[in-house]
């Protein structure tokens, strides 16, 4: 604990913090763990400290000025770097990353008496609501979408196959048309081909 105090001082400031910390340690967890629970748990410490706020009795509007931080925060990647999937420079997967450790520990605080309930929140099922009945948490999971060649980019692709061999395009061809992966286009046989379809042939 002491290395992880050295590194965010105000995980010191916070006795019940570091003895959650303490009680992972303990429990054998990997250091990598432990130093990314110890950061997530500190930049909200320190949001609480800025907001004066003490953590012990926190509640869901307070956690929603963590996660409006977390939301508009900019990349490391530099200050004109939008992350597309946020709408701010900490992708969402990143801002649910954060989220784990302060959770986490209002979990410990229930479980030591400290508190009723955790303000953060996990996203839970409501009979009658719409939508699977599934109410969402503080901040929602975002799911990319699959990334997609322009016209304009699939033009230039079947420009530069027209001059690669007859081997080549037929390869290229059935890639597209049979939607194979690499590891199945490599892997064909001639009798895998159905010559009658001029498709690959069905199982079996």
């Amino acid at each position: 604990m002491a290395v992880l105090e050295r590194k965010w001082p105000v995980l010191g400031r916070h006795e019940r913090a570091a003895e959650w910390l303490q009680v992972w340690t303990d429990l054998g967890r990997e250091p990598r763990t432990i130093d990314a629970y110890a950061r997530g748990l500190a930049e909200y410490l320190m949001m609480c400290e800025r907001e004066n706020v003490e953590p012990l009795t926190a509640g869901r509007a307070h956690i929603a000025v963590y996660v409006r931080e977390l939301i508009s925060c900019p990349s490391r990647r530099g200050a004109n770097v939008v992350s597309i999937d946020s709408g701010s420079g900490l992708a969402n997967a990143t801002i649910q990353q954060r989220l784990v450790p302060v959770r986490l520990f209002y979990d410990f605080l229930m479980e030591e008496g400290q508190r009723d309930s955790n303000p953060v929140g996990r996203g839970r099922y409501t009979p009658g609501r719409r939508r699977g009945g599934r109410e969402r948490g503080l901040a929602p999971r975002l799911t990319k979408l699959p990334w997609m060649r322009t016209e304009r980019r699939w033009t230039d692709v079947l420009a530069v196959a027209t001059e690669e061999p007859i081997r080549n395009r037929v390869m290229l061809a059935l890639a597209y048309d049979a939607a194979l992966r690499r590891e199945e286009l490599c892997s064909l046989r001639t009798d895998d081909l159905d010559p009658a379809h001029r498709t690959p042939a069905g199982p079996g």
